[in-house]
């Protein structure tokens, strides 16, 4: 299920509860800050009418009149006529709405103090303020002028002008301060005026603005906290795991940045309170005053309130995102774990369980545990992944009904997979347990007929010699199987559930092999039994035939027919024949079960015969393969497995413990191969070493994994030499009680591997003219490969500066150091203008596909090692290649030449045998691409319609046939076939 349908089934709980609810809380809480905002903000602000009012055209003292009348004083102003209507209105609009916000309905009282002015400066200024005076002025107070004229004038204009301004709004003419208090108190008045309000212009001004400023504030932080909480809100979940961590980061950092502006906003608010509250404890505190702490703390704590809201709906909102980052992780998390066990569900169902023989079922077996091996961890990290869910679901996700169903979904996988695997367990068990018994009773079957043939005819010609045979024949069929007594019947209803077609053969056949021996068995019990009761003569000695009969592996072969015939070489395990011999003989023992009688006729055969030697090869090759086995288990055990040892762990540097296998690199699987495959084949050709070169064919693939070994080794050697001193490894070589360092066994491998080939060829050399010589040849030949492509290998991954992909160019063929000249002319002077030039060493590695020149370089290396490395200098495609095999003057030497001969290269080898395999190789290759080439051509007149057979394509026409690649128009390469010329045929140079 991918995040699309995921994002379906989780439509309908996306929006948890309580986020929801939070962001109802916050959208609450925002509507009350707006209308406290509302009631406590000026339409018209400082900012419009600050410059008059610091001019101090009018002012609120903050005291009050009669009926709590707030008073607006206009104290002397000599520019007061120079207002613009307009912006005296706004003025008393602003001075009025300040106190109508608080106390709707409330009255004014104006003090004109116009103590040193004119009667005409009244009458404008009583116009004026009649005119745009915007509240309920109760009462007009004016100080008239103190100068005798100007009162006298004032009292005649006031007297005639008194109707006219009182049909307006009341007016009261005061001669001085004193009048003024009759009106108004003392305290207040402000000191210019005789009272004791104390008021300060310019500290009203800045309380005014901070006031203001902080509304303004508090509105725009309300504003950018609703809208943010409504995207928030309307925010869609993405499908995509990166874009949801991306939102969410994005979200955060928003939130951040408003939490830093709310809490600036927060700190502005609490130093204006403060301020506030100082000026309200005064016992004169101004009632203005006490109003305004209480708008500021309305606004304060409605802020909080919104910020506490904010906090919740975030937090909720951030807690969904994480849920459903947890849950995309948990959904990918389950399709990786669910594809896997698909996987193991799928390998295990393809395990075959209908095998035949013993090596196929612990073949079998072996995948089974590596399968079992893996099985168990996936299980387990899905218990753990289950368990994952259930604390999802603890922690109350969202999509806890999902999780559940997903972890019911995993466990049953789990249930199936384990009883799966139990049940084929149990089935490989039993059939290994049958095939384990038949091959018991073979085994049993093949040592009951070379123990009678053991038994020496000299030897039981005596009494005492035949009842001593008779003794070891009873002590034989005490050791039989217990299956052999019980029966093909009983056998079959026992292993009734694994038996198949071929293992019913198998048990027929083996059981038929039984009664074989058992008349084998007693025809020498009833002959030795009349040795033993009378004296008998002895057996003459017959002498040997020219030539041997040919040697059965088991003596059950069909081939024998009725009568059985056995041969057996002296000296057989236990037995041995002194070399003093004079005659080499062998005991050839004839048994015909039809006539009911024996015959006995032997020789015996010296230890220095072929046959013998390549037993002896095949002893030491099978004893040193198992010393080879564990002492790989060794290391594998005492020093790889140590590493996760807890006693250790301290003596271990912590680099090492992540680079385990550098160091020993693929050691467990060459060890998994020899001794659960490769050592049981040569355990099989312990009595018939000609087989042994078919052991080799048949796993030539598997030795494959030596060459990723030996290209680790460099790594390896480095990294031990940096802690070849380490406590770790002298602690493990002391439990080990090796004599040698981890490094000599590390160096195992590589050794085996170069004595394979010594052991072959040690077999080889004497087995001429029998049964498997070709098998072993092919197999000495595969190992000498193997130790050539090594080899190659090692040296290929030494080459720096290559940019492309060095494992397009196919494998690698042959390597190694040549002289080269390089010339880019034609003409017959070629080669004396390369005659003057001192040659270039260089490197060559043939490719399938292309030709590497590169140049040698010794880099001293930890310890003062000196390691090759190849610096890359060119590259030949093998399209556009061709190659001249003699250059005159020489016979080391030879051309490559390029794209038509605009590149030659004149290359002289270290001797004329490493010529001779570069031209084969080289040969070989340019004459695979012209059959390929040639093919194309063909198919491509049939589909053209001309269908030309191609012509026959022999060896003499081969060595006449000169290729040469150019790159035409469209970027392939094509050949161009000539005839050679009879003049260039003399100078035995041939360009394929």
């Amino acid at each position: 299920m991918g995040p699309a349908s995921l994002q379906g089934e989780m439509e309908t709980e996306k929006e948890p509860k309580e986020e929801m609810e939070s962001y109802h809380y916050l959208l609450q809480a925002s509507a009350q800050l707006e209308s406290t905002l509302q009631q406590v903000t000026v339409p018209v602000s400082m900012k419009e009418v600050g410059g008059y009012i610091e001019k101090q055209v009018a002012y609120l003292s903050g005291g009050r009149g009669e009926d709590s009348s707030v008073i607006i004083t206009l104290p002397e102003c000599s520019a007061f006529s120079d207002i613009p209507e307009e912006a005296l209105a706004k003025v008393f609009t602003y001075l009025t709405l300040i106190p109508r916000m608080r106390q709707p309905g409330v009255k004014f009282i104006i003090i004109l103090d116009r103590r040193l002015d004119t009667w005409a400066s009244i009458k404008t200024a009583l116009s004026r303020i009649a005119a745009s005076f915007p509240g309920n002025l109760h009462l007009v107070l004016v100080l008239r002028p103190t100068s005798f004229f100007h009162r006298t004038v004032t009292d005649i204009g006031f007297r005639f002008s008194q109707e006219d301004f009182m049909l307006q709004m009341p007016v009261v003419m005061l001669s001085s301060v004193t009048d003024l208090l009759r009106y108004i108190d003392e305290n207040q008045l402000t000191s210019e005026f005789g009272g004791t309000l104390d008021y300060c212009h310019s500290d009203w001004i800045v309380l005014r603005t901070a006031i203001e400023s902080f509304a303004v504030t508090v509105k725009d932080i309300a504003q950018m906290l609703q809208s943010f909480g409504t995207e928030l809100a309307e925010t869609e979940l993405p499908d995509d795991r990166k874009d949801t961590q991306h939102l969410l980061e994005t979200h955060t950092a928003k939130y951040r940045k408003l939490k830093d502006a709310i809490k600036s906003v927060s700190k502005e608010g609490h130093h204006l309170l403060l301020s506030l509250e100082t000026s309200g404890k005064e016992d004169d505190a101004q009632w203005d005053v006490r109003m305004d702490w209480e708008t500021v703390q309305r606004l304060y704590t409605q802020l909080r309130d919104m910020e506490s809201a904010f906090d919740g709906f975030f937090e909720k909102h951030r807690l969904k995102f994480h849920q459903y980052l947890q849950l995309l992780r948990y959904e990918q998390s389950f399709q990786e774990t669910e594809m896997r066990l698909q996987a193991l569900m799928s390998e295990e169902r393809e395990l075959p369980v209908s095998v035949s023989t013993l090596a196929q079922t612990e073949q079998v077996l072996k995948r089974f545990d590596s399968l079992e091996s893996n099985a168990q961890e996936v299980m387990s990290q899905t218990q753990i992944f289950i368990l994952h869910g259930h604390q999802l679901s603890a922690g109350h996700h969202y999509a806890m009904a999902l999780i559940m169903q997903r972890c019911n979904e995993l466990r049953h996988y789990c249930d199936t997979l384990d009883a799966a695997l139990k049940a084929k367990r149990a089935h490989l068990l039993q059939t290994h347990q049958l095939l384990l018994c038949l091959g018991q009773a073979q085994t049993w079957c093949d040592n009951g007929a070379y123990l009678l043939a053991n038994q020496l005819v000299d030897r039981l010609q005596s009494k005492e010699g035949a009842q001593a045979a008779l003794q070891d024949i009873e002590k034989f069929l005490e050791e039989a199987p217990s299956m052999l007594s019980s029966g093909p019947d009983v056998l079959a209803i026992e292993y009734e559930g694994v038996i198949t077609p071929q293992l019913q053969t198998q048990i027929a056949e083996t059981f038929e092999k039984h009664v074989a021996v058992q008349q084998m068995i007693q025809n020498r019990q009833a002959c030795l039994r009349k040795l033993a009761d009378k004296h008998v003569r002895p057996v003459q000695l017959v002498a040997p035939r020219p030539e041997n009969p040919p040697r059965s592996k088991s003596p059950f072969s069909p081939k024998h027919g009725d009568g059985l015939k056995f041969t057996f070489d002296l000296p057989l395990p236990g037995k041995r024949v002194s070399r003093k011999s004079p005659n080499p003989r062998k005991i050839e023992v004839i048994h015909d079960y039809q006539e009911s009688r024996s015959c006995v006729a032997y020789s015996l055969e010296g230890e220095d015969s072929p046959d013998m030697q390549k037993r002896h090869v095949m002893r030491e090759l099978l004893n040193t393969e198992r010393i080879y086995v564990d002492e790989l288990l060794s290391v594998l055990l005492g020093y790889r497995a140590e590493m996760d040892n807890p006693a250790l762990i301290g003596l271990l540097p912590p680099i090492l413990r992540s680079k385990r296998d550098i160091l020993f690199g693929n050691m467990p699987e060459i060890y998994n191969f020899h001794s659960r495959i490769f050592l049981q084949d040569l355990e099989g050709c312990l009595e018939t070493p000609e087989g042994v070169g078919a052991c080799f064919l048949e796993r030539k693939e598997c030795f494959q994994m030596y060459e990723c070994y030996c290209q680790n080794k460099l790594r390896s050697d480095a990294l031990w030499r940096q802690f070849s001193d380490c406590h770790f490894f002298q602690e493990c070589q002391k439990k080990l009680e090796h004599k040698l360092g981890l490094d000599s066994y590390l160096l195992k491998p590589v050794q085996r591997l170069t004595k394979y080939q010594l052991l072959l060829k040690e077999l080889l050399k004497y087995s001429t003219d029998c049964k498997g010589t070709s098998e072993l040849q092919g197999a000495l030949t595969a190992m000498l490969d193997l130790l050539k492509s090594v080899n190659d290998s090692m040296h290929q991954i030494a080459i720096t500066g290559y940019e492309g992909d060095i494992c397009e160019l196919g494998r690698v063929l042959m390597q190694g150091s040549f002289s080269v000249w390089i010339s880019h002319k034609r003409g017959p002077t070629r080669m004396k203008e390369l005659a003057r030039f001192k040659p270039m060493q260089r490197h060559l590695f043939l490719y399938e596909r292309a030709l590497l020149f590169c140049k040698r370089r010794e880099e001293h290396g930890d310890g003062g090692d000196k390691t090759p490395s190849y610096s890359f200098k060119h590259c030949l495609k093998m399209t556009a290649v061709g190659i001249t095999e003699n250059v005159k003057g020489d016979q080391k030497k030879f051309e490559i030449w390029y794209s038509g001969r605009e590149e030659v290269y004149v290359v002289q080898a270290p001797s004329v045998d490493v010529k001779m395999s570069w031209l084969h190789e080289l040969r070989r290759i340019l004459t695979d691409q012209q059959k390929l080439l040639r093919d194309e051509m063909y198919q491509h007149s049939h589909l053209m319609g001309h269908v030309q057979p191609p012509p026959p394509f022999s060896e003499s026409k081969q060595q006449r046939v000169s290729v040469s690649s150019e790159d035409t128009e469209s970027g392939r390469s094509s050949p161009d076939l000539q005839a050679q010329s009879p003049k260039s045929q003399q100078h035995d140079r041939r360009n394929i």
